[in-house]
């Protein structure tokens, strides 16, 4: 058989695509091959020169043809996207590029050349329309240069995104989406919009600061704001979000009385809706639309007080825990189904979906999706029998902590589709190499990963990410000071609706003992599947390890309000040294990981925030003494540090310098251990 011999002596010929619309994106696509073959292939003198010739033909979109001929490769397509996913299957093919090749640290092995058989190669179709990722609570590689510039790491989300056949993005949050829109489409993808930002428009409190953002007082002004957002975008691909739910991420009504029942809402949205859709239509035709029915929006469309126009794509959001319902806010939790009615199967829908969300309660930031990927497999291939089949994004959040189920889901929206169990053990082959003797042991830790978690609620979804212990350990310190140790947190009925403090926190305790017990066991399975991978250490090793210190420091908090609620403040002081530490520990945990080009990709945690949680507790270390060894500070010093007998002669109250909260802490972990744990 003969081949075609790919080298660094190949040239890629761009002179036969008169007619395609967008060249950019396909010179991108060409920079990003001619990089690809500089990363696995070294200069020879062995190939000869041939070439990789780009044809545009009048083709259907996305779709390319390869023909492969001993002197020349032929690729055909007839838009940009059929020659990126054209050049991108030979990199993955041929030059071995996996799609999170830059985010799970792939090490290349450089060849002279490869040989590529001659023959035909053709695209296979997507079975979902639209596929791509809301790159969302981007708080991680907002902060993060990977020691390039603060451009790249986006430019590596994007190329991610396209060589897991992705086509779509919401390229940031806010003003990140606005920056970084122009290289997302430049790239090749096509272009939505945050649910709170319709039309991709710039928000209304952001351009008019010192006016309330009322749409009943000020309509010319949103007007405007739309048109602008219509203009800037012309040329590119958009799929336009159109809607109104508010300022920021909450419903318009929270500060608008006006409208105070549903059918005053759901008149408001359904005639903007239809106003917006007029707007965009009026400079281009051929638009395509979106609607998100999400959160308290879908419950209104439920009752039937929103109109949506046929040919938009309705998109149905989970409930960020990956089950298809209408989402908790604060402790209001109707589950309402998120899924299309069989009467409305045959319209257009889609999904907002994540593998990581962030609540302020009990979600997943900066470590994996609480649930197993067989349950994410069960409720998307359910969504889409049911007429979820146009449009998925994903909340990719800051990809790295994520790689595993973004990957498993890029599997989904693909016609050819692997299970969870198949998928699980070819992504661990793909990206963990250096031992396959530890295949089966590194995929049951991941397996076994969401069994784990923390259960907080009856339903199966009701599995708890970092936040858990992190939020709920903050809302529980910032009642205790407040209120005292009686008054239940409100806050948390949403999981613990009991009369007092005092049975949320045992509540509490009893949920994270029962998930630390099976992390540890856990921790030690990961530890012995490690070998030598650097990236297990990097990822589910450290995602185990977050979880096990975060729910020991939580357990150590209720020990602590145990102790105090017997009076023992000594030891309430103690327990909650315990617990900060632990907290610290996780954060190090993961600063510890920021190696290479990883320095400070960490350093930004602000959402979940473990630091934060460590420095409350240290305050609340200092509410506790200031109430048990206040306001003389000496009596725990000496408690602690003087002999027996020098603890019963009083004649001078102390003869040191007052310890610091933190010298006292350390000197009891130090020496006083046995004391406290007994």
């Amino acid at each position: 058989m003969r081949t075609f011999i790919l080298s660094k002596n190949t040239k890629i010929n761009c002179e036969s695509l008169q007619g395609i619309k967008r060249i950019l994106p396909v010179e991108k696509a060409v920079l990003r091959f001619e990089r690809d073959m500089d990363m696995t292939l070294t200069d020879t003198e062995q190939a000869e020169e041939n070439e990789i010739v780009l044809v545009y033909k009048n083709m259907p979109e996305e779709t390319y043809k390869i023909h492969v001929q001993e002197k020349k490769i032929e690729i055909f397509a007839g838009e940009e996207l059929g020659f990126i996913y054209a050049l991108l299957e030979i990199s993955r093919q041929y030059l071995d590029i996996h799609p999170f090749w830059f985010w799970n640290d792939w090490k290349f092995e450089k060849k002279a050349f490869v040989v590529i058989p001659e023959g035909e190669i053709c695209s296979t179709p997507y079975r979902v329309r639209f596929r791509g990722w809301f790159i969302n609570d981007e708080v991680l590689i907002s902060h993060w240069d990977a020691g390039v510039d603060t451009v790249f790491p986006w430019e590596m989300a994007f190329e991610a995104l396209l060589r897991l056949g992705g086509n779509m993005v919401i390229p940031g949050t806010d003003k990140n989406s606005k920056i970084y829109a122009g290289l997302a489409s430049d790239m090749g993808l096509w272009i939505t919009h945050h649910h709170a930002e319709p039309l991709g428009a710039e928000m209304f409190a952001r351009a008019y600061p010192e006016i309330e953002p009322s749409f009943q007082k000020y309509p010319q002004l949103f007007r405007k704001l739309w048109q602008e957002g219509i203009e800037k975008q012309k040329g590119q691909k958009i799929i336009w979000n159109i809607g109104f739910r508010g300022q920021g991420d909450c419903p318009f009504w929270n500060t608008d009385p006006t409208y105070d029942t549903a059918e005053k809402r759901g008149e408001l949205i359904s005639s903007i809706l239809k106003e917006q859709y007029n707007m965009v239509k009026e400079s281009d035709a051929d638009a395509v639309f979106c609607t998100n029915l999400y959160g308290e929006i879908m419950e209104l469309y439920q009752q039937g007080v929103i109109d949506v126009p046929d040919d938009i794509i309705m998109i149905w959001a989970d409930n960020g825990y990956g089950k298809m319902v209408s989402r908790r806010q604060e402790n209001h939790n109707p589950r309402i189904s998120a899924i299309p009615p069989e009467a409305l199967k045959d319209k257009n829908h889609g999904t907002y979906y994540h593998v990581s969300f962030y609540d302020l309660q009990a979600a997943n930031h900066i470590t994996m999706l609480p649930n197993a990927m067989e349950f994410v497999e069960k409720e998307l291939n359910y969504a889409y029998d049911c007429g979820i089949q146009q449009f998925w994004l994903i909340n990719s959040s800051n990809v790295k902590p994520h790689a595993y189920p973004l990957d498993f889901i890029a599997n989904l929206w693909k016609e050819n589709a692997v299970s969870a169990k198949e998928h699980r053990k070819a992504y661990v082959e793909e990206y963990y190499t250096d031992n396959e003797n530890l295949v089966e042991k590194r995929c049951k830790c991941i397996e076994d990963y969401p069994k784990c978690t923390a259960v907080f609620g009856k339903h199966e979804d009701e599995h708890a990410g970092e936040q858990f212990y992190n939020y709920l350990t903050r809302y529980f310190a910032h009642t205790w000071m407040k209120t005292g140790m009686e008054t239940p947190c409100e806050a948390l009925n949403w999981c613990a609706t009991m009369k007092t403090l005092k049975e949320q926190i045992l509540w509490y305790k009893e949920v994270c003992m029962e998930s630390e017990e099976k992390f540890s066991v856990l921790f030690k399975d990961c530890m012995d599947a490690a070998g030598d991978s650097v990236l297990w250490e990097d990822s589910v090793l450290l995602q185990t390890k977050i979880h096990m210190l975060c729910l020991q420091g939580a357990v150590a908090f209720c020990t602590a309000y145990e102790k105090a609620a017997e009076g023992n403040l000594l030891n309430t002081f103690y327990f909650l040294g315990k617990a900060a530490d632990n907290y610290e520990k996780a954060d190090c945990a993961m600063r510890e990981r920021e190696h290479d080009k990883w320095k400070d990709f960490y350093a930004n945690d602000c959402l979940t925030d473990i630091k934060e949680t460590a420095h409350l507790l240290r305050i609340l270390m200092g509410y506790v003494r200031n109430i048990g060894d206040g306001p003389d500070f000496y009596l725990w010093q000496r408690e602690v540090t003087y002999s027996e007998e020098d603890k019963r002669v009083v004649l001078i109250t102390n003869m040191e310098n007052h310890m610091t909260d933190t010298a006292l802490y350390a000197y009891m972990k130090e020496n006083c251990v046995d004391r406290f744990e007994k």
